[in-house]
């Protein structure tokens, strides 16, 4: 694994460093002075009922202010509570009022079954939780299933909500009310290294851990992210993946330090309509969307017939850049379009996205960043800095961290293969009651060990190869990271989604790969045998271009798509 390889690396795009506007937050209440300080201008625009509204950094701040003071007068400052819901004001406003308050937030994934909802409160000893009213219905017997929960808070008036036992059910407007009218309410002093989070990772190797973050991990993100990040205060985002997400929270968190306009998607549903109506300057995606926005481009050209004229035109704008004029905001305006016609940046970060896209949308005008975190570090560890871009790699370390490259037992030099390990501001606590899980997760001198596998080149940019826990061990002693090779199958384009695995064979490690195939791509007349075969052939034209260790010698076909994460990630451990 430590082997030094010799590697081709991408030239720094470099831009001329210029301060952030940003200020440094180490608390909840920190970024609420900040917040303050924005004044009237717009935090949010978004749809309440099938109307758009919007609300001020003044207004939010209030609110804020009132739910803490509101949850003091019921008693419950400084108590475990949960949090659920689709993105909104109201959500962050939750989010932040505990922790400012002095309280612990469980943030939940939206997608979960109400079982798995009541284990992860049992779990992390919640003693209410706040949601959205889409949720009441669901959870009238929630206080049934987790009998240790004291309070309930449904986001709007909810005067249906019969909870089944006899606990305190406080609508979020009632509790603002109430919070008003406490003139004297002070922020308590909180210990930023006290327990702040429970966060329960996506489970994509396995059952979920709870970690345990302080406002210190969650707030050196939120500033390191802010300095590090190409964000300005005139930006407009629309935010899209969901706030449960550690990810889009602490990049949520870094606009508001920045004061930028946030517009909250409804549905992806409405996603390009969205960006019709709201022309967003930046966003913040997982690989999935990227690559959708990518393949519209294409499918779009190719259904106006415009393929041609569209290569012709990045051809020609490459050359033109190459002697210093760059034209692709005129030439590329109706690709653009779109995307509501002003998006220049893309933030990517949650999973791998492969080099020939980030050039690709680079031709277009729209730079990609990648990012590299892990919700153990609150998640944000490496990032493309906004003025020295590398195609390939995740980028430096965030200044509130160190990362190293670890291998054989010692740090590793540049360029060779190690696991990734971290060691900041952003690490976590710990694991929730997991005494076994904590002593494997970090090294005798501190460092957290992420379970990634990757390589640092010389000016500290860091590239990601694989996943330890999924790493194929073959009789010949040699690793393979099935990750690469599933990025290689990703460019077929009959092929959908695969898994690589390596099956025991008697004595032999076979390559694996598990196939769903891109149905829509093959004619409707199409016998699966057909499908089979052109994928196949697909796989032994791939096959000629890798090392014949990573050479895939078994295909395995599906009619359903894998399972995943409600981040898109394929839960691995499940397929067998």
């Amino acid at each position: 694994m430590s082997q030094t390889t010799k590697r081709k690396f991408p030239k720094v795009e470099s831009h001329l460093q210029t301060p952030r506007r940003c200020t440094e937050v180490k608390n909840a209440v920190d970024l609420l002075c900040v917040m303050e300080r924005h004044g009237d201008r717009t935090a949010f625009t978004y749809y309440k009922g099938k109307e758009l509204a919007d609300l001020s950094y003044a207004q939010f701040t209030a609110m804020i202010r009132d739910t803490a003071a509101g949850l003091e007068a019921l008693g419950f400052a400084g108590k475990r509570i949960a949090l659920i819901g689709e993105s909104s004001p109201e959500w962050l406003c939750m989010y932040l009022a505990v922790l400012a308050g002095g309280g612990v937030i469980i943030p939940l994934d939206k997608e979960l079954a109400v079982e798995e909802i009541a284990n992860f409160l049992i779990r992390a000893k919640a003693d209410a939780i706040a949601f959205s009213t889409s949720f009441s219905e669901k959870f009238a017997d929630l206080t049934e299933k987790a009998p240790a929960l004291q309070l309930l808070i449904p986001f709007s008036v909810a005067e249906t909500l019969q909870p089944k036992n006899a606990v305190l059910c406080c609508d979020l407007p009632q509790l603002i009310a109430d919070g008003r009218t406490k003139t004297e309410y002070l922020f308590p002093d909180t210990d930023v290294n006290a327990l702040a989070e429970f966060l329960f990772t996506s489970g994509t190797t396995g059952t979920s851990k709870c970690v345990m973050l302080s406002q210190k991990n969650i707030f050196s993100v939120v500033t390191a992210a802010a300095q590090t990040v190409d964000f300005c205060p005139e930006d407009t985002v629309v935010s899209i993946l969901p706030l449960h997400h550690t990810y889009e929270l602490a990049c949520t968190m870094a606009e508001l330090d920045y004061g930028m306009h946030i517009c909250i998607n409804d549905s992806l549903r409405h996603l390009i309509r969205n960006f019709e109506k709201f022309q967003p300057t930046g966003l913040v995606l997982v690989p999935l969307i990227v690559n959708t926005m990518y393949k519209k481009i294409w499918s779009e050209a190719a259904k106006q017939k415009k393929t041609k004229k569209l290569k012709m035109g990045i051809l020609l704008s490459n050359a033109l850049r190459k002697i210093g004029i760059d034209r692709r905001a005129q030439m590329f305006a109706e690709v653009r379009q779109a995307f509501g016609g002003k998006l220049v940046k893309i933030i990517s970060g949650g999973a791998a996205i492969s080099p020939e896209v980030i050039t690709a949308m680079d031709d277009f005008g729209i730079a990609v960043y990648e990012g590299y975190g892990i919700t153990e570090c609150a998640p944000l560890t490496c990032v493309t800095p906004y003025y020295a871009r590398k195609c390939g790699s995740v980028g430096p370390s965030v200044p509130c961290c160190k990362v190293r490259i670890f291998a054989d037992g010692a740090e590793a030099q540049a360029f060779s293969e190690g696991e990734i390990q971290i060691h900041g501001d952003n690490v976590m606590l710990g694991y929730c009651d997991d005494a076994e899980a904590n002593a494997a997760a970090f090294t005798e001198d501190g460092w957290f060990r992420t379970g990634d596998v990757g390589y640092m080149d010389r000016d500290g940019y860091v590239y990601i190869t694989g996943r330890l826990k999924s790493v194929i061990v073959l009789e010949s002693g040699k690793n393979v990271f099935p990750e690469e090779i599933e990025e290689y199958l990703s460019h077929i384009d009959f092929i959908a989604e695969s898994v690589v695995l390596g099956r025991k064979q008697g004595e032999h490690v076979v390559l694996t790969a598990v196939v769903y195939p891109a149905y829509p791509k093959f004619p409707p007349e199409s016998k699966q045998d057909e499908v089979e075969a052109t994928i196949r052939k697909a796989i032994l034209a791939l096959n000629k271009k890798l090392p014949g260790f990573k050479q895939i010698q078994q295909v395995e076909f599906r009619n359903t798509e894998f399972e995943k994460t409600t981040t898109k990630k394929i839960k691995r451990h499940l397929v067998k």
